[in-house]
């Protein structure tokens, strides 16, 4: 595939088109024959759209000039006052479908165009990493789902979709893709990405930008850089080398940007090689503006221009933040709400910021909304957006991609299900609570999805299809079920907090309120005004509201020392410095209100703490295994939907399936029932305990709207999956971070109780058929340094079923100045096949597509010997060859 274009300029006609700026502009300010009147040159739409720029920033005001830097959530208040200066744009919610949410920004924009000094329009901005995050908005598998069907074609026919109905509602900027590597799958915002591969991520961001902004909809690539760190931790401080920036993380960005249009990008809320990422001059003017040329606005993740003061400690307060943010080449201040502009816009109005990086960013952000025409229409049609009302409309689509996403991690042969059959489901992934007009609301859709956002449910889906007699359903224990839960509001009477600036309770309290609930997480920050973040005391005092049947245990989960008081009796003493625990006892309160107290220590800062009460859950979990159990004995195969908890700033440190959801699967197991085991998440498990008691394992991942019904396709044989992973699953926790285009070891890749080889690798997928490979070959099998060539090879379906394969192709530089990874994925397609038909698959790849950075840091495409590898995934090589460059 083509990734680079050229354009070859007339200089002459680069004259004659300036003298007819210069004409225009001249025209422009001449008095309207008709009216008598002299417009403006930011109001014609005939001139330049730089020409408009600097006739509107000529004319603002300091404080106009922060609101276009300014974009948040909320909406228009009562009184019509908040956005009197206008605004950079909005993310209100509220409405229940297309149409409302067409209507409130009409009526938003419609005050800014006529009840603002300039009329500057707004930019309505909103999330969409699968599906826009809007009541009665399609919701489509994750974008690690996405990312899995490993289909560029699909993934660009999905974001037509996106844009087109956020242009309905009006949205004219959309928070996505997420380009972040997924190096670690520990890391909680997995789901929201395209995996581990540099190059798969990509593509697939390329498909997604290319398609909103040519339907005028400004993207935004996030997370800019690196957002997942040590540990598979979010937003942990990155020190890494230059080269690793450059060769895994920042090529998605730079294609998004060149390749694709991407007219904004969001910087990340980690530190990079000590800078905060909003006040990193060296990426935002250096990296972005300078060497990649980026015309767009860069934005900051949102409040995280503040957490310089009170995170990463390298400002003193919020106005040199904002100086350094906004002077180093930030150019939009993303914050929660309205009140929050405050100390923003005293940082504007103060004077110390370099004006010329002000007017710089401003400009930048007027281009956009005059490049997007919202100056001339910033209105839509209602009636139009009424075709977008209900997400049933892009049904079809979003079951066409999740049947695409779905990976056959493992097969002994018990799919595609054999009807008819009698079929126990099991687990709360399959099965949901409350149903409403045909769609069921406890089907977990994945993050960055309305609350109340809708699909169907395994459980519906098998019922319509083969019949509630053959279908026994069963709860099973729930998804990470505990016995311990943060105590709730409603679990307290008139909380008290007293505060203090000391770590023993000494003296007066620095401050005094009324506390919700005990569950704290002042990470490197204070809990109040007038208190150290890392040296404090706190006394919580009130009544404990035991529920109707009271309370069997109570514990404090915490950091540094604590210790709690019950009716005045000392229950818990752990009045000591130490890391964090937990500390549970047993206790038996009757129903009602009881004194309580509880009193903490902080000495270091980081601190979490919350006040857990449970009950003796055994007694449940064993009930709901036992009708596992019985319901798998009575039919022909038990299908246990499992999942786990992740999510923005979730991040696991075990991969292991949570609760009792392992004990499920080997006690169903034992029945002799055929297991198959169903991935509900969008990262990896660790299966060691349980895997080899199972028939089959699938990875559905979070599969949008049509979830159950393209999973019931899988199951039933209807649809062959071909789905194949965008991350390394790993054997156990202590491999990581573990994936497939390492740089080789200097030693061994074992450990001395195990291998350093993957569960299941990356590119892995299994089919309902079996393909052959053969006959590779390149062509031309040599080329120069500046060539390119074609792998050429044929692929036969050599099953009894129709099935797509995805053809994956890899390469190693054989000899290198510099260490490279042991492969590296370099092109893919996914074609389809009947039972015996054979095909030519052709892959280009350009000398450039083998380009690395050399020991002087020089862009270099070496001559020698690559090895070309073609299989079926990273470990799955089928046909090898080599290709010379000269």
């Amino acid at each position: 595939m083509t990734r680079t274009h050229s354009t070859k300029r007339f200089h002459g006609l680069g004259v004659i088109s300036a003298v007819v700026t210069v004409v225009s502009v001249v025209l422009s300010v001449l008095p309207d024959a008709a009216s008598g009147q002299t417009p403006t040159i930011y109001t014609d739409p005939r001139q330049p759209v730089d020409a408009r720029v600097r006739d509107l920033l000529g004319r603002m005001t300091p404080e106009e000039k922060f609101w276009q830097m300014f974009m948040l959530n909320g909406a228009i208040g009562d009184s019509g006052t908040d956005y009197s200066k206008g605004v950079f744009g909005l993310q209100f919610r509220g409405s229940r479908n297309a149409s409302e949410d067409a209507a409130a920004t009409n009526r938003m924009q419609r005050f800014l165009r006529d009840s603002t000094r300039l009329g500057i329009p707004m930019l309505p901005f909103e999330e969409a990493v699968h599906g826009l995050m809007r009541n009665g908005s399609a919701v489509y598998p994750a974008a690690i789902g996405l990312a899995a069907s490993f289909d560029t074609t699909l993934m660009s026919r999905v974001a037509s979709t996106m844009a087109r109905e956020a242009r309905a509602r009006g949205i004219r900027q959309v928070l996505s893709p997420v380009l972040n590597i997924a190096t670690d799958v520990r890391w909680g915002r997995v789901e929201e990405t395209y995996g581990e591969d540099p190059y798969l991520s990509t593509l697939m961001g390329r498909a997604f930008v290319r398609e909103f902004e040519r339907r005028g909809v400004v993207t935004t690539p996030k997370h800019f850089v690196a957002n997942v760190g040590e540990g598979g931790r979010d937003s942990y401080p990155i020190d890494v080398s230059r080269r690793h920036l450059e060769e895994l993380h920042f090529p998605a960005f730079k294609s998004a940007i060149r390749d694709a249009g991407a007219r904004s990008i969001m910087m990340s809320y980690n530190s990079i090689d000590g800078l905060p990422a909003s006040q990193n001059g060296p990426l935002m003017n250096g990296t972005l503006k300078r060497d990649w040329g980026f015309g767009g606005f860069i934005i900051s993740d949102q409040s995280a221009v503040g957490g310089a003061t009170v995170l990463h400690r390298t400002e003193a307060s919020t106005t040199t933040a904002t100086k350094r943010a906004i002077e180093g080449g930030l150019d939009v201040i993303f914050q929660a709400a309205w009140r929050e502009h405050r100390p923003y816009l005293s940082a504007f109005l103060g004077g110390s910021i370099d004006q010329r990086a002000i007017d710089a960013a401003v400009a930048r952000v007027l281009r956009a909304k005059f490049q997007l025409g919202l100056f001339e229409d910033p209105f839509v049609s209602i009636d139009s957006a009424k075709a977008w009302d209900s997400y049933m409309r892009n049904a079809p689509l979003a079951r066409e991609a999740e049947r695409a996403a779905i990976v056959l991690l493992r097969n002994t042969g018990v799919l595609p299900l054999k009807t008819p059959a009698r079929i126990a489901l099991i687990g709360s992934d399959a099965v949901a609570a409350s149903q409403a007009g045909g769609y069921w609301h406890d089907v977990r859709l994945g993050g960055y999805t309305m609350d109340n956002a809708s699909g169907i449910p395994l459980a519906s889906a098998l019922v319509a299809r083969l019949g509630s007699d053959r279908v026994r359903v069963a709860w099973g224990p729930n998804r990470g079920e505990q016995s311990m839960y943060t105590a709730s509001r409603e679990a307290f009477d008139s909380l008290r907090g007293e505060y203090f600036a000391n770590p023993r309770l000494e003296g007066a309290p620095a401050f005094v309120r009324s506390d919700a609930n005990i569950d704290f997480r002042w990470t490197l920050n204070s809990p109040g005004r007038g208190v150290p973040f890392d040296w404090y005391s706190v006394r919580w005092t009130g009544r404990l509201i035991a529920p109707p049947l009271g309370t069997r245990k109570i514990g404090v989960e915490a950091n540094d020392g604590y210790r709690l008081w019950i009716d005045g009796t000392l229950v818990i003493d752990n009045w000591r410095r130490e890391s964090f625990r937990a500390t549970i006892r047993d206790v038996a309160l009757s129903p009602g209100p009881h004194d309580f107290r509880l009193e903490y220590f902080e000495t270091t800062g980081n601190a979490r703490i919350r006040f857990l009460v449970g009950y003796d859950r055994r007694t449940w979990v064993d009930s709901t295994i036992a009708e596992a159990v019985e319901a798998a004995r009575q039919s022909d195969v038990a299908i246990i939907a499992t999942g786990y908890e992740e999510g923005e700033f979730r991040d696991r440190s075990s991969l292991a399936l949570p609760g009792a959801q392992e004990e499920l699967i080997q006690r169903v197991a034992a029945t002799g029932t055929p297991v198959i085991v169903l991935l509900y998440g969008g990262s990896a498990v660790t299966m060691s305990r349980w895997i080899d008691r199972v028939a089959a394992v699938v990875h559905v991942w979070y599969p949008g709207q049509e979830g159950g019904n393209a999973i019931a396709d899988v199951l039933l044989g209807d649809a062959n999956p071909a789905g194949r992973l965008p991350v390394t699953f790993p054997m156990s926790e202590g491999q990581l971070p573990l994936v497939y285009n390492h740089k080789p070891t200097g030693r061994g890749d074992d450990y001395v109780d195990g291998t350093g080889q993957p569960l299941f690798p990356f590119g892995h997928g299994l089919s309902y058929t079996t393909f052959e490979y053969s006959a590779l070959r390149m062509d031309p099998a040599e080329i120069t340094a500046t060539g390119r060539t074609t792998v050429r090879l044929r692929v036969k379906n050599s099953g009894t079923r129709a099935g797509d394969e995805v053809v994956q192709l890899y390469v190693h530089d054989v000899l290198a100045s510099v260490a490279r990874p042991v492969m590296e994925l370099m092109g893919f397609t996914r074609i389809h096949l009947n039972p015996g038909e054979e095909r030519e698959v052709s892959i280009p790849i350009a000398a450039t597509d083998l380009r690395f950075l050399s020991d002087d840091m020089r862009w270099v495409t070496e001559p020698g010997a690559y090895r070309v590898m073609v299989g079926a995934s990273s470990r799955d090589i089928r046909l090898r060859g080599e290709l010379i460059v000269r």
